[in-house]
């Protein structure tokens, strides 16, 4: 497995990757608005909103910076997964968001990818100082909180988020 950063040679495996969520009516998340580029504009025009979001010093007021990436299973080539990790949070994020979503398609779930995911955010995060993350999930999100607390995560708050419209939990992760 390895993270790899998109690019248009993925442009058809991240549609297919996203349609994939559509067939098993599952949310997404974690897709850098990937989803939500789809439906609106293209996978080019995504694609330069994720560069555009490394661009810490022109970053767009409001947003905060972040990476996103590809989990790629390298035998296939097949994107089993997306994480995006956000280098510093907004008030928002801060208490309903986090540092790190991540999402796995339905096919590809039950393999511990997402755990092997959220290990490998969390050193890019260590790796730019970050000494504590916070990681959330809806409450009913058993499979994710599990994953969270496999690595490492202590739940720090429960709410319901009138944004979100949902029960979510916060956890946070010391790297």
């Amino acid at each position: 497995m390895k993270m790899v950063f998109p690019s248009l040679k993925y442009k058809d495996k991240a549609i297919d990757y996203i349609n994939e969520f559509y067939e098993y009516g599952s949310e997404i998340n974690g897709s850098g608005s990937l989803d939500r580029y789809l439906k609106e504009a293209t996978y080019e025009e995504w694609l330069e909103k994720v560069f555009s979001y490394i661009d810490i010093a022109n970053i767009e007021k409001g947003k905060v910076p972040d990476l996103t990436y590809f989990y790629v299973r390298e035998e296939d080539d097949t994107i089993v997964g997306m994480v995006n990790i956000r280098l510093a949070l907004n008030d928002f994020l801060r208490t309903e968001g986090g540092h790190i979503g991540y999402s796995v398609r339905p096919t590809e779930r039950r393999k511990h990818y997402a755990t092997q995911m959220l290990k490998e955010a969390l050193t890019v995060l260590s790796t730019i100082g970050v000494n504590e993350a916070l990681v959330s999930c809806d409450k009913d999100n058993i499979a994710s909180s599990g994953v969270i607390l496999n690595c490492g995560g202590t739940l720090k708050r429960e709410f319901y988020s009138e944004t979100l419209e949902e029960y979510i939990q916060m956890y946070e992760i010391k790297l």
